[in-house]
């Protein structure tokens, strides 16, 4: 059985991955994330688990040969609990679900979990790995300090710079940030006094030809061209943008798959700038990101090949 980790508003991409999987008679369960609380009977043990969901299906962890680690969620907090009673709901479940992960850290992931967290919480740490990699990177600050932004704004960024949050707000098949990233300019800086309140990443404004979404599959991939050269931001973007299928140079491929396997990654949404500098710069990598428009649009086989790289990854005697 392969156990995907999901949540309960989840559609096309999992829904593909199972019909994938129901060709190959190979059994799946669906375990939502965000439901993975007070609607779910849970019983963990020191070397496995057992767990009934809110529809009546059973997982017992001796079952579980794989794990896609598709889209976590924040775990939903039931109306009725008392606001006291909420920052310790999510404490225990949140330890809950993370020892209930670690019983199944034996059996392959889709990402390795620990790889993921580690990646995905930490935007400078993939910059360093890509640059180690001979991909370019923009120069980058990660902040809270109004002086030193306007600093770094006034040596780096000739004019104009963008911001964006380290995480993200709101997550969907249409992109996952939904605070959008945005134009800085030298009249923006006066407006940063509340930047002691919330972080913020900035960068240079990259001057573009377009921008790429590339999904990664142990060493395959799978790039969405969006003909966005204006806009700062293509998931907000209002107009008529399209994908288009691009073959990335091999020494873009090359750099990407090292940066990925010393990540400890088989998979990953990577967003990429072609500069019309004639540069491809590296944005970042998102284990969990989002590439059912590329399966919809392109017609790419990405569901397809996430259940084979995991499968093939299963001994045998186990599937």
């Amino acid at each position: 059985m392969i156990l995907c980790i999901t949540h309960s508003k989840d559609f096309y991409n999992i829904d593909i991955f199972f019909e994938y999987l129901t060709a190959k008679n190979i059994p799946y369960f669906r375990l939502n994330s965000d439901r993975l609380n007070h609607l779910q009977k849970i019983s963990v043990n020191e070397d496995s688990f057992q767990l009934t969901d809110e529809l009546g299906n059973t997982l017992h962890s001796k079952d579980v040969k794989g794990v896609w680690h598709r889209k976590a969620w924040k775990i939903d907090i039931p109306e009725e609990l008392d606001e006291d009673y909420e920052k310790i709901f999510l404490k225990e479940y949140g330890s809950l679900r993370y020892n209930l992960f670690t019983v199944l850290e034996n059996v392959p992931w889709i990402n390795p979990f620990e790889n993921e967290m580690k990646t995905d919480g930490n935007k400078l740490y993939q910059l360093k790995i890509a640059r180690k990699h001979n991909l370019a990177i923009p120069k980058t600050i990660f902040s809270n300090d109004q002086e030193a932004i306007t600093a770094f704004f006034h040596e780096h960024c000739n004019g104009r710079a963008v911001a964006k949050l380290h995480g993200v707000i709101a997550k969907s098949m249409d992109g996952e940030n939904m605070l959008s990233t945005t134009l800085i300019e030298e009249s923006s800086l006066e407006h940063l006094s509340d930047i002691a309140y919330c972080p913020m990443i900035f960068q240079p404004y990259i001057d573009k030809e377009y921008e790429l979404r590339i999904v990664y599959i142990d060493g395959e991939f799978f790039t969405g061209k969006i003909n966005n050269s204006e806009n700062t931001d293509w998931r907000v973007a209002q107009g008529g943008y399209f994908w288009s299928a691009y073959e990335l140079p091999e020494d873009i491929k090359t750099g990407l798959t090292s940066m990925m396997k010393e990540m400890g990654l088989y998979i990953g949404a990577i967003d990429m700038i072609k500069g019309r500098d004639g540069t491809y710069y590296f944005l970042e990598v998102n284990p969990q990101g989002e590439w059912g428009m590329l399966q919809k649009e392109l017609n790419f086989p990405i569901a397809q090949r996430i259940a084979d790289n995991l499968i093939k990854r299963i001994p045998i005697h186990e599937q």
